[in-house]
């Protein structure tokens, strides 16, 4: 079994943590994102992976510095999951690490690869165990899973899926511990960059085509306005079928949507101040023109 450090903020990386001590790895030390409000109120409260660290009883910093210190032993490895931080090279000469990313690098090397493998369309994503280097995230792979998207699958599941299987492969890379890593194989293919999404691109441009339109309500967080409110998106389908009453893109018909060349039909929404319901419940409650235009005014 290996000494290590866990680098690791939210969510996301705290499945990874625990399986890595289930394993019998020894974490000496957890480097984690600072502390942050992350609700209502002045107090501040830690990172998910922090939070884990506390219940595991693990050594947890914010300062990636303490493992320069000369008075501790550095870990073997590092583990890196969603830092969220540039390592400087100082502390990679001193502490060799491993990434895991959830992309089939060089595909979407990047802040936001499940995203943007969902708003490209791939039909195909997965998971790397990779060597962390200067560059951003151009390290030799160690291992790779590759995973099926689903057609209609939304965010969030896909990211629980690579997720679960990354917590595996990074036990299994690591089963033999640090001497048993097998030797990175370079990356091979012409990368591509995930950019971390602007706010803007949760925004419905209802004048795209279908299939993008519900690319982006797949990213849990599609929003449109309806006079002069937002609307989220939670919910919808392609109608398969041409654009309604030959309305322009943006027109709300009933619970329909017309898009550059075809229809949406919303099935779950949530109003600006309300709660998720279905799209039949707001429209009953919502007293709107026959037809809409969606970020706009009625007609």
């Amino acid at each position: 079994m290996a000494r290590l450090a866990y680098l690791g903020t939210p969510e996301l990386a705290v499945p990874p943590l625990h399986a890595l001590v289930a394993a019998g790895h020894a974490v000496e030390i957890v480097v984690s994102g600072p502390d942050r409000r992350r609700g209502r109120g002045s107090a501040t409260s830690p990172s998910p992976v922090a939070a884990a660290a506390i219940e595991l009883g693990l050594e947890r910093t914010t300062d990636i510095g303490v493992l320069l210190e000369p008075a501790r032993e550095p870990p073997e490895l590092g583990v890196v999951v969603a830092y969220g931080r540039l390592i400087r090279p100082p502390v990679l000469a001193r502490v060799p690490m491993i990434n895991l990313h959830f992309s089939l690098l060089p595909r979407w090397r990047g802040a936001a690869p499940v995203e943007r493998a969902i708003l490209a369309g791939d039909e195909r994503t997965g998971v790397c165990v990779m060597a962390v280097e200067e560059g951003l995230d151009t390290g030799g792979i160690y291992a790779s899973a590759e995973l099926a998207i689903g057609p209609d699958e939304h965010l969030g599941a896909l990211r629980d899926r690579l997720v679960e299987r990354g917590s595996a492969l990074v036990v299994e890379v690591l089963a033999g511990g640090v001497d048993g890593l097998p030797a990175p194989v370079p990356q091979r293919g012409e990368p591509t960059y995930a950019a971390k999404l602007d706010p803007a691109e949760f925004a419905i441009d209802w004048t795209r085509a279908t299939r993008a339109v519900l690319a982006v309500v797949r990213l849990d967080r599609a929003h449109t306005s309806v006079l002069g409110r937002r609307l989220r998106v939670l919910e919808a389908q392609d109608t398969g079928g041409p654009p309604i009453g030959g309305h322009p893109p943006g027109t709300l018909c009933a619970d329909l949507v017309n898009t550059a060349d075809g229809a949406v039909r919303l099935l779950v929404v949530q109003p600006e101040g309300g709660r998720p319901m279905s799209a039949g419940d707001w429209l009953r409650g919502t007293r709107l023109p026959e037809t809409l235009a969606l970020g706009g005014t009625g007609s």
